[in-house]
């Protein structure tokens, strides 16, 4: 399963699977504000890529990563040469700001990406897990901010969305087609 779009030259993919077995230069945690390592995305990448992740997110961000924002850590044993550590919003009611949350932890993402010469970058469903927020709202977010993003900026060459379960897939395919069609 993987569907594309390219925007600006550059492609927006999906595809299912682990989003540890990706062959990409940066790969994006679903992170907590204390970089503490947790369970989901987050706990696999962790697990994956061994304790010097976490032992770096601690040296250099020792107050963690606030809402909405992102940093940057190698990827120990991971293939990527990065992780991006986003940490997005829990979902309460729409209304607390998070769908701007939401978006700027992936601006963020794509903004560290770029600086860190990436030409390829893979992301989970940022905050559809624990943090509960809507995987129709928040495909509609990641989609929307990559393909922005991509008409103003000439890298990376791919931004993929790995989905861990073929409903997410689907939700976020739903999403990549609204902004194929006229």
């Amino acid at each position: 399963m993987s569907e594309r779009y390219v925007v600006n030259g550059q492609t927006i993919e999906l595809v299912l699977g682990d989003i540890t077995d990706q062959d990409v230069d940066a790969i994006v945690n679903a992170a907590n504000s204390h970089l503490a390592g947790g369970a989901g995305v987050d706990g696999a990448i962790h697990r994956r890529g061994g304790p010097s992740i976490m032992a770096e997110t601690r040296r250099k961000y020792p107050d963690g990563c606030p809402t909405g924002s992102a940093v940057i850590s190698t990827a120990g044993e991971l293939s990527a040469r990065f992780v991006i550590h986003a940490v997005g919003p829990i979902w309460n009611d729409g209304n607390s700001g998070e769908p701007a949350l939401l978006a700027s932890a992936h601006q963020c993402c794509l903004e560290l990406a770029v600086k860190s010469g990436c030409r390829s970058i893979a992301f989970p469903a940022i905050s559809t897990g624990v943090y509960r927020y809507p995987v129709d709202k928040a495909a509609a977010i990641a989609i929307g901010t990559s393909a922005q993003f991509l008409r103003e900026h000439s890298t990376p060459n791919i931004i993929r969305f790995v989905l861990f379960s073929p409903n997410a897939y689907e939700t976020f395919a739903t999403a990549l087609r609204s902004i194929t069609t006229p």
